[in-house]
């Protein structure tokens, strides 16, 4: 899930998750001498310095003046979304880079990174369309059919985790529980795209926007590993997973799906990894950390592997980089598996911090290549 919030140190260190949306297009020239859209978002104010753009690559380069933790969006009118850039520190500069096709949207700035944000409407008018590499639409292809069975073969699990929840067996439900998770951490960023789903299903404690009912996962996490007994409230709401997982299901396969989005959303997958696994914050209950890291890494993987024809034709010297430092990654986290075919991980509670230092920099060595294989995809 998307970190609550970072400290400002971590958000400065938090290396850009993009994501884009519907056809291949020209490079749009928004605003200033780079093309870019200028957005100053502040505690109070978001400000951009164009409202209507032709259709295209869209880039918005961000400023924040605020005090607070900022993000900064791109989204359809319903809310899903085209582009996003978390964790953007106070007195700190940032860009994210959108594909967009005639339309309305809007740009939202969330000081706090909680709420609906401060919103500016972008309109933007019909483009050319550039003719995309075949191969490309064949890899898009391939990633859909990969989520939609990654969301597929979650309900089983998840169903399992909840007969156990439901019985009141606690010891069945936490052997249940980190398994139920993986199809979702391999395709996060598809599931959050949709704006409603990650919140009912995968919100920390600490991330509840104020009002909101705890629900989901992380709810059961806690009842299971520090309550060690299951109630009444919690067997509701182990039903009410099921459903939303299933709306879930049932709407991956209306997700908006480019190559450039695959790329972004791979580097998206490792910034999951930076700011919520390595740290041991999503899972603070159960410690199962290592799993979800696993397939956040998968899921990154995934999408490079489906694009690497095309990357590999454009910069060979990227493609190489990614297969050193994904294969490093991999080494690693074998080291806390005795079984590579399991999900059997250490856990994370009995990982110091040497080896989480360790863990950390790896991350690092893979998110810094992989921050460029968008701009690979689009040349």
């Amino acid at each position: 899930m998307r970190a609550a919030r970072l400290t400002v140190t971590a958000a400065v260190a938090t290396a850009a998750a993009l994501a884009a949306v519907t056809g291949c297009t020209q490079k749009s020239k928004a605003d200033g001498g780079d093309g870019a859209i200028q957005v100053t978002a502040t505690d109070d104010k978001c400000q951009v310095s164009k409202k209507d753009v032709p259709a295209g690559h869209v880039e918005l380069s961000i400023e924040n003046k605020g005090s607070k933790v900022t993000e900064v969006y791109v989204l359809f009118p319903d809310d899903r979304v085209v582009a996003e850039r978390e964790n953007i520190g106070p007195g700190t500069k940032q860009k994210v880079t959108a594909e967009v096709k005639a339309g309305t949207y809007q740009i939202a700035c969330k000081p706090g990174m909680k709420g609906k944000g401060i919103r500016q409407t972008l309109e933007v008018t019909g483009g050319t369309t550039a003719k995309r590499d075949p191969r490309l639409d064949q890899a898009v292809a391939a990633y859909r059919t990969y989520a939609q069975e990654q969301a597929d073969e979650t309900l089983p699990k998840v169903e399992t985790f909840v007969k156990a929840v439901k019985a009141g067996d606690v010891e069945a439900a936490k052997k249940a529980y980190a398994p139920s998770r993986l199809g979702w951490e391999r395709t996060e960023p598809v599931a959050e795209s949709f704006g409603d789903i990650d919140p009912k299903v995968d919100v920390r404690e600490d991330g509840l926007e104020a009002g909101q009912k705890w629900t989901g996962w992380h709810r059961l996490e806690k009842a299971l590993w520090q309550g060690g007994k299951i109630g009444a409230e919690e067997k509701t709401l182990a039903d009410q997973l099921v459903t939303d997982l299933k709306d879930w299901q049932k709407r991956v396969g209306t997700a908006e799906i480019t190559p450039t989005s695959m790329a972004n959303g791979a580097k998206e997958l490792l910034d999951e990894v930076a700011t919520g696994k390595v740290t041991g914050e999503e899972e603070r209950y159960s410690h199962t950390d290592l799993v979800d890291f696993k397939g956040n890494v998968e899921g990154a993987q995934k999408s490079y592997e489906l694009l690497k024809p095309v990357v590999q034709a454009n910069d060979k010297a990227l493609t190489a980089e990614l297969d050193k430092q994904f294969a490093a990654l991999n080494t690693l986290l074998d080291k806390y598996r005795a079984d590579q075919q399991s999900y059997d991980f250490t856990s994370y509670d009995k990982v110091g911090a040497g080896e989480r230092k360790q863990l950390s920099d790896a991350v690092n060595a893979l998110a810094e290549p992989l921050s460029k294989l968008a701009a690979a995809v689009a040349k």
